[in-house]
């Protein structure tokens, strides 16, 4: 004898006709999965009793072999223990719903073959996924349900796994999905506390749908491609920061144009230096204005001054060559003048300023500083020799000996012989006597 509840036949006519959006939505739940988790083990399905009202939902999770729940699967669910038993000892009673093989029909009772049933059953008892999902087709069911261990007693956490086949699993065309523990303890007692019956057997309206969406296909390559180009992308990241960092520092190394530009400049006019302010335009054509331009040789290069005059020129005003280029100024010639008054060929000594160097190529001296030690006079060799002649004059001064007479014509003391020092001599001069 069969009971069949009114509200069992309406969800059986929905599962005969194409599943419409709404009967999914009418049973699904938020899954507990995070996206980067979800993203990992792939897709979810939801397991929920339909003749309930509410409708009570449990989540879990497809398994990798087996077919794929790709439309909702509405059946009678009903534990493997409720009418069968182990094959080895048919006499024994059921004690467990592990499910493993092999299993033998015990009892009057078994579902129906003609009526799409869900078979429930235990992680555990010493067998794979796959043989008690092989074993629950064998005798006839459409879907499995399979749920955790105790934790107490495995060891396992209280959550979802990835039910995976060691073996060839090509002959399992039905499909399974995992379940909690918890939520396995709470539909095994709902089942044994149900008042509907299927051919005498305790039993419930289970509905399971899966949630699979393109991403879930995608993403073993999407890892795939990120493990493989993670490394790239985080040495081209390094390698970029390293670039800008040494383009920043070579800016800092080269002097702004505005300031290069601001230096002043001068044309070697074949007779002398023509001076230029900075705000003139040095790159524009400058007529020279020259006395000895009409000449038909070309005059001389600059020669330094024989012997000092009254008012001599400054010595970077007697510079006969480029120290970049090594050639000679020859008439027409333009040149900047650094702050070190060191002078250039003007286009070479401006590259190198604003491209290269801020750094005088002959003195290394920062353009972009003022440099007014360089504009004090050098202090005169002479000067500097005939002082430091006086200060040694000023020290040998003669010490009286023991032996010397009062009036004699020896030095007598002086002030000075107090700071006497290694330099002084010990005896006085015999020619002053």
């Amino acid at each position: 004898m069969r009971a069949t509840l009114p509200l069992l036949s309406v969800f059986l006519s929905h599962a005969a006709a194409a599943p419409t959006p709404l009967d999914i939505a009418s049973v699904s739940i938020k899954s507990e999965r995070s996206w980067l988790w979800g993203w990992a083990w792939g897709a979810e399905s939801t397991v929920s009793v339909v003749d309930r009202a509410p409708i009570l939902s449990f989540a879990s999770r497809p398994a990798a072999f087996g077919a794929e729940i790709n439309d909702p699967i509405l059946g009678y669910v009903i534990p493997l223990s409720a009418f069968t038993v182990p094959c080895n000892d048919s006499a024994a009673l059921p004690v467990s719903n592990t499910g493993c093989p092999r299993l033998c029909i015990a009892g009057p009772h078994q579902p129906d073959p003609s009526e799409t049933w869900i078979a429930l059953v235990q992680r555990g008892g010493g067998c794979e996924f796959v043989k008690k999902v092989r074993e629950a087709q064998r005798l006839g069911a459409r879907a499995v349900v399979v749920g955790g261990q105790d934790p107490a007693i495995s060891g396992y956490p209280d959550a979802l796994v990835n039910m995976f086949s060691p073996e060839d699993a090509s002959d399992v065309h039905i499909p399974s999905t995992f379940i909690k523990y918890s939520d396995y303890i709470h539909l095994f007692s709902l089942i044994a506390n149900s008042n509907t019956s299927h051919n005498g057997l305790r039993t419930l309206s289970l509905l399971i749908t899966a949630e699979y969406s393109a991403w879930e296909w995608y993403s073993p390559i999407i890892t795939f491609v990120v493990i493989l180009l993670l490394p790239s992308v985080l040495t081209f990241i390094t390698l970029l920061i390293h670039r800008v960092r040494a383009a920043r520092a070579a800016q800092r190394d080269r002097a702004p144009e505005d300031v290069v530009h601001g230096l002043p400049w001068r044309v070697w006019t074949g007779s002398g230096w023509e001076k230029h302010d900075a705000a003139e335009d040095p790159y524009a054509e400058t007529p020279l204005v020259d006395v000895a331009a009409s000449s038909s040789e070309p005059p001389p290069p600059p020669t330094p001054p024989a012997e000092p005059t009254p008012g001599p020129l400054p010595w970077f005003d007697t510079q006969l060559e480029c120290a970049i280029c090594l050639s000679e100024f020859e008439r027409g010639d333009k040149v900047r003048v650094l702050p070190c008054h060191h002078i250039f060929h003007l286009a070479e000594v401006d590259e190198w300023l604003i491209q290269r160097k801020k750094l005088c190529p002959v003195c290394k001296a920062d353009v972009t500083q003022p440099l007014a030690a360089l504009d004090a006079p050098a202090p005169d060799a002479d000067a500097d020799a005939s002082a430091n002649a006086e200060d040694e004059d000023a020290e040998l001064v003669p010490i009286p000996t023991a032996n010397s007479p009062a009036g004699s014509g020896s030095r007598a003391a002086s002030p000075a012989n107090a700071n006497a020092t290694e330099r002084t001599p010990l005896l006085a001069d015999e020619d002053d006597s």
